[in-house]
């Protein structure tokens, strides 16, 4: 008996090991029923277990929204704010099988707020479950959730008009809302649309046909669900793997850990290891500590190489016949995720696959239409907005378009001072000059150049606020360095706004790019050997760190000219701050512009205490 329960125990685990898993979404706008459908699937389908139904109905009496029935929202709203205020905050994900098919359902909410962890739920979802309120209709956050599956890379929509109890089961009311979403998403590209009339309250059309929807022909939603083909092309593909991890435990092994983006992997299998392009083959592949014939998509393994070659986190194992592109420009979709706006010129962290680098929005092309989808123009990207913008990155990436390969083409973009994710984005294809435009090697260097005038190049950085005196110092630090003999430059902010800054003017993206292109020129006057002084209000803390960045260790010499705005205002001779407070400059630095104080600043001058020879003195002391 024994033997005969172990039998069919493995036999089980055997058919369940080979079932297909679906991957879908619940999405749409508040209040329609994603959570309370998603609880139905799991009740109808004997997903619950006595303890969670206990627990559930214990639940619904204190928290219920559905009077004396049970609650079934709860199953997924976990979180007590969620509880308390009946919306789904966080993506909830919930497994469940059927017969044929188990799945992964990710229960994404509706407010607006929120729209970012619905993209994190379509990110690896193969189909979309859209709801829509049958009293409502299709509404802004219907249109922006689907807009965002389908940038996202799902083909497959069940478009949910749920509630339909509420409108009387009418007929008219399901076809209205339907051709009104066919005509909105007509040009998104989805392989397959299927409509669906239901009440996720009371199973309607959910796990069953109902009587209720007589002049409904089409399978209920979990037939469907257990029908409908998405075509997983991900093994016919070239193989990709991102390395994850070097395995060297002793001097005899060295294996590369990852796992498989597309296609399949043998032994023997001839192998490219990029971006550097070295060619070899695949020795053996490695499961855990069992050695196997095939890996397939999404099976993290260990895989051995014939030769020892150079391959660390972050680069990529391919094909060797089909190499992907390697590019550092880029056009991309990106979904802006947080209420800070986007400003294009301004660095942000790029995580791929498993590759963190620096990037930076250069363009943004045009903004799409949440409801339209209208192509509009944008200097910035607010809360939930998206747009094609154009991307540079600090070091070259494998890539993908998003369109062929979602792991390989997406990306998430991170603050470099709070480390907040802040976008998402699908690479759509590299710019031609990614691969048009080379460094050009030249045979005199910095430090020749810098030794030719028997001095250190350096980039002394003057922040502070209008009228705090980075002018007046920086002037008298050039002057005793001239005459010590020494070659240098002032770059002035108001100087520089006559020519090559005249176009911008103060709003935070203009400011963001008067920045960039001064410590552009400032590199350049640095990789001439010279001492280039820059005196910029410079109020962002992430555009004063990306000038850093563009300077060997050492190079920039950051100082914070510490004023306060009341001596500011009384040193101030032009009126510019009695005009600000008057309404008469906008965003003026200090009054309706914030100013974001250095940290650890080389020097902190605080000039009320300081006579500009002293301040001046204090620069040099940090030179020496």
């Amino acid at each position: 008996m024994n033997d005969l329960h172990a039998r069919d125990i493995v036999s089980f685990l055997e058919e369940q090991r080979n079932k297909q898993t679906l991957r879908f979404i619940t999405c749409g706008s508040v209040d329609d029923g994603k959570s309370t459908l998603i609880g139905r699937l799991l009740f109808e389908s004997k997903s619950i277990f006595d303890d969670q139904l206990e627990a559930l109905e214990s639940d619904s009496r204190q928290y219920g929204t559905q009077g004396e029935k049970t609650d079934l929202a709860l199953l997924v709203d976990g979180l007590q704010a969620e509880r308390e205020q009946g919306i789904t905050i966080d993506v909830a994900y919930r497994f469940f099988a059927t017969d044929r098919r188990r799945y992964i359902v990710a229960d994404t909410p509706g407010h607006e707020q929120y729209t970012r962890n619905m993209a994190t739920g379509a990110s690896t979802a193969e189909l979309a479950v859209i709801l829509i309120d049958a009293r409502k209709g299709v509404l802004t956050q219907t249109r922006r959730h689907s807009r965002i599956a389908a940038m996202m890379g799902i083909r497959h929509i069940v478009l949910a008009v749920n509630k339909m109890d509420l409108v009387g089961f009418d007929e008219a009311v399901y076809n209205g809302i339907i051709a009104d979403y066919q005509a909105f998403a007509a040009d998104f590209g989805f392989l397959s649309t299927h409509a669906i009339p239901l009440s996720g309250l009371d199973g309607d059309n959910v796990l069953h046909r109902s009587a209720q929807t007589p002049w409904y022909n089409g399978p209920s939603l979990m037939e469907y669900l257990d029908t409908v083909d998405v075509g997983d092309t991900s093994e016919r593909a070239a193989f990709r793997m991102p390395v994850q991890w070097v395995n060297r435990p002793n001097l005899d092994f060295r294996g590369f850990c990852g796992r498989i983006a597309e296609g399949t992997l043998h032994p023997g299998d001839a192998v490219r290891v990029l971006p550097s392009g070295v060619q070899t083959r695949v020795k053996a592949i490695l499961a855990g500590f069992d050695a196997v014939e095939t890996a397939h998509p999404g099976d993290a393994v260990t895989v051995t190489l014939t030769e020892e070659v150079d391959a660390s986190r972050g680069d990529v194992l391919v094909a060797a016949a089909a190499p992907p592109e390697v590019a550092d420009q880029f056009e991309a979709k990106l979904l802006w995720m947080v209420e800070h706006a986007m400003t294009p010129g301004r660095q942000y962290l790029m995580k791929t696959a498993c590759k963190e680098v620096t990037a930076t929005i250069t363009a943004i092309k045009y903004r799409e239409d949440v409801n339209t989808g209208a192509h509009l123009a944008a200097k910035s990207l607010g809360l939930n907005e998206i747009a094609v913008v154009n991307l540079s990155t600090g070091a070259p990436l494998v890539f993908e378009p998003y369109g062929v390969n979602r792991v390989m083409g997406g990306f998430i973009l991170i603050d470099k001072l709070t480390f907040e994710t802040v976008g998402a984005g699908m690479i759509d294809f590299a710019l031609r000059r990614a691969s048009t435009i080379h460094w050009q090697m030249l045979e005199v260097n910095k430090t020749e150049r810098a030794a030719q005038k028997h001095q250190s190049a350096r980039c002394i950085w003057f922040t502070g606020l209008s009228g705090s005196g980075k002018s007046t110092i920086a002037n008298l630090l050039e002057k005793r360095l001239h005459a010590e003999g020494k070659h240098t430059y002032v770059l002035d902010g108001e100087n520089v706004r006559h020519g090559l800054n005249r176009d911008l003017g103060f709003t935070e993206a203009d400011r963001v790019e008067n920045v960039r292109r001064v410590a552009e020129v400032a590199r350049l006057m640095a990789d001439a050997g010279l001492i280039v002084l820059v005196s910029f209000i410079s109020p962002y803390t992430s555009e004063r760190r990306m000038a850093r960045d563009l300077f060997e260790p050492g190079e920039f010499v950051e100082v914070f000219v510490d004023t306060p705005v009341e001596e500011c205002e009384r040193r101030d001779a032009k009126g510019l701050y009695a005009r600000a407070r008057q309404g008469g400059l906008e965003n003026f630095t200090g009054i309706d512009s914030p100013y974001e104080r250095p940290q650890a600043p080389e020097v902190h001058l605080q000039t009320p205490q300081m006579s500009p020879e002293d301040c001046v003195d204090a620069v040099l002391r940090a030179l020496a």
